[in-house]
């Protein structure tokens, strides 16, 4: 049965009328990063999780804590340290003595919006304790599983992984990230805006509630509706299998990818690209959504080999090089 696209496009206006909304309060406290906005967004409009990576002081804490701040929902935020465990975030088993039983104490992981900050800085075995509640939207505690609220979405920071003190995340932690959003500096006059803001001892960097979890759920199965014509389809799957096989196509990377994207990754390209419609107000994807997105789905899910470490090859590069080379309907 053919879509009405411009009924689609009517009700696509009426249920985004919250973006505006929210966007307004955000810079209340934000100067700039219109592109890390637009993808919290994506992120909360999927029903996926996001990574930020920049270097210490660039908001990426507070941009996160000012998106929590706009909802009516529940938020934890959690400090990675080295010493941290899993209980901690996921909670544990207590004995009570009284009737010889084990009860559960639920960990703070239990809300909505979780602020994951300076998720690398804790090894591995607390990183993948996140691998379950990011995927399945559950937590399992001895023989008993525990479902999570919804919305339920991750928010994690990440310094570069060259800072002193961080840990690698495994691949299959990155892989659970929708997006992998790089966190850039401010440009001059930005900065001199930041100065104006933030040039206190007591800044201004609380948001107001303006938007509650039931607007973003209805937005999030309109999503779902907007089309993304055959053609588009193709060029995802075209642009996720040529990351696995570059090498047919692009000998010069041939030896430099380990590994390319998962069927993950096709999913939440296509996913992702149906968000950025919503957010323009389109019925349909572009092969343009689907460029701007490319690189933030990813630059986390291919993998680069050693010898492209040696040459100074990034998956950046090779993202390049790939978008360069496959065909746009």
């Amino acid at each position: 049965m053919p879509v009405d696209t411009e009924e689609l496009k009517s009700r696509i206006a009426e249920k985004s009328a919250w973006v505006p909304v929210v966007r307004e309060e955000l810079h209340r406290v934000l100067v700039g990063q219109e592109g890390l906005v637009d993808r919290m967004f994506v992120a909360l409009l999927t029903n996926g999780h996001i990574l930020l990576e920049g270097v210490p002081g660039l908001a990426k804490t507070l941009t996160v804590k000012a998106l929590a701040g706009t909802m009516s929902v529940s938020f934890k935020r959690f400090q990675f340290t080295p010493d941290l465990l899993p209980a901690d975030l996921l909670g544990t088993l207590i004995y009570s003595p009284g009737d010889g039983t084990f009860k559960p104490k639920l960990g703070p992981i239990f809300a909505n919006l979780i602020l994951a900050d300076e998720i690398n800085r804790s090894p591995a075995k607390v990183q993948s304790a996140l691998l379950e509640a990011m995927q399945e939207r559950q937590v399992t505690l001895g023989e008993t599983t525990y479902k999570l609220p919804d919305p339920f979405m991750v928010m994690a920071t990440q310094n570069p992984i060259d800072q002193e003190g961080t840990y690698q995340l495994p691949e299959a932690q990155l892989d659970r990230f929708l997006l992998k959003v790089r966190v850039d500096y401010p440009t001059r006059a930005e900065e001199r805006q930041i100065l104006d803001l933030m040039g206190t001892s007591a800044p201004k960097v609380d948001t107001a509630q303006v938007i509650d979890a039931a607007q973003v759920i209805e937005g999030r199965k309109l999503v779902n509706e907007i089309l993304i014509a055959e053609p588009v389809k193709d060029y995802i799957v075209d642009l996720i299998h040529t990351s696995r096989n570059a090498g047919e196509l692009l000998p010069e990377v041939k030896n430099l990818i380990r590994c390319g994207a998962s069927p993950r990754g096709t999913i939440n390209l296509a996913l992702a690209s149906r968000a950025l419609a919503f957010l323009a107000g389109r019925a349909y994807v572009t092969p343009q959504d689907v460029k701007d997105l490319a690189h933030d789905v990813l630059r986390h899910r291919i993998l680069v080999t050693y010898e492209a470490e040696a040459e100074g090859v990034t998956s950046e590069q090779i993202i390049d090089l790939i978008l360069s080379k496959v065909p746009v309907p």
